[in-house]
């Protein structure tokens, strides 16, 4: 049992299930049902939540301050206190911890969204490349990647069957998760068959494009405890950036993602689930080195972003499809990644268990 009464519990979580393409709905009527599911399995209304924040990006939906919209899911009336960052959702789940953990507030509500499909996400995506030297070049996320995976091929790390056993692993998983975009897999030698996107990566190696949103409504203490009979607990939470250069770092290492696990306490103790936010095959491979993972922890189980990967949303799923686990008692110890920009540049890890 938690000896501080600050510490936070993701007591629910939900998330849309996710799709190609959303043309006929609105970013609000994307949001709009899990923010009514999650804040059903809780019990509470609006005027109860101390705090929101939401995650998203005005690149994807092309317009300033496009996040407002969807305020009107949370409600106009009464008026709450509320927060938005331009990332992926995991990162207003650390400003509303935070929060929490100050005592300027006892429940919070976190969702984000993303639709991907309007445009090209690959090109929107060079907008966070270097504005001077790199983003006038046009290197797309699947090109950045690609090169990326080379170096892990060229220093002996991996191979292209190695990458397809990840991804038939982690699609086949899929088929038991209904949100999951993409369900099932042909086997690693009808995927080494088919052609590259980018050399070394074929369609298998790379996430779909998808459209999704999730929210989480976390909590403290003995609140976190009568909204839920095993509250997801954060015991530790963390992120670290790279350099923003892709060119002047190590691209096989991820030394931020060690040192936030570090600071969050990840090796303290085993875990037995990690939810990785790794979009390309190559970079679970990256990130196990980094965490320290072996075979005996489940990873990805809801079939990570390889199966779905909603931008701005993803990497708090991570952290819902993690704590969800141990909220159905099939987790005692979970790991949960987010990560942001290209080759693995930001990284966040939490640490989640459930009550000792």
């Amino acid at each position: 049992m938690p000896n501080d009464s600050r510490d936070v519990a993701v007591v629910a979580f939900s998330q849309t299930s996710h799709r190609r393409s959303t043309d006929q709905l609105s970013e609000l009527e994307l949001v709009l049902p899990v923010l009514h599911d999650v804040l059903k399995q809780t019990g509470l209304t609006t005027e109860q939540l101390g705090f929101t924040c939401s995650g998203s990006s005005d690149y994807l939906a092309g317009r300033a301050f496009s996040f407002t919209m969807t305020l009107d899911g949370v409600g106009a009336w009464p008026p709450i206190s509320e927060s938005h960052v331009e990332m992926d959702g995991a990162w207003a789940l650390y400003e509303a911890w935070v929060k929490l953990r100050t005592g300027q507030a006892d429940t919070a509500l976190v969702y984000s969204y993303g639709k991907s499909s309007p445009g090209s996400v690959r090109d929107v995506l060079t907008r966070q490349l270097d504005p001077y030297t790199l983003a006038p070049l046009w290197p797309d996320a699947v090109a950045l990647a690609a090169l990326q995976t080379q170096a892990l091929i060229d220093a002996g790390l991996t191979d292209e069957r190695a990458l397809a056993a990840t991804a038939v692993r982690s699609r086949r998983a899929a088929e038991a998760n209904p949100h999951a975009q993409l369900r099932g897999s042909a086997d690693v030698e009808e995927l080494l068959g088919r052609p590259y996107e980018v050399q070394p990566l074929r369609r298998h190696d790379c996430p779909p494009i998808s459209d999704g949103a999730a929210a989480v409504v976390l909590a403290v203490g003995d609140a976190a405890r009568a909204l839920h009979p095993r509250p997801a607990w954060i015991r530790g939470i963390d992120h670290r950036i790279e350099a923003h250069q892709p060119g002047v770092r190590d691209l096989t290492t991820s030394p931020s993602t060690r040192l936030a696990a570090t600071r969050a306490g990840l090796f303290d103790a085993p875990v037995d689930t990690a939810e990785l936010h790794s979009p390309f095959t190559g970079q679970e491979l990256i990130l196990r080195r980094a965490l320290e993972l072996d075979d005996s922890v489940r990873v990805n189980p809801s079939g990570g972003p390889l199966a779905a990967n909603p931008m701005m949303a993803a990497g708090l799923i991570r952290i819902g499809e993690a704590a969800a686990g141990i909220h159905r008692g099939e987790s005692r110890r979970a790991l949960a990644h987010a990560t942001s920009g290209p080759c693995l540049q930001q990284n966040l890890v939490a640490v989640l268990e459930g009550e000792q």
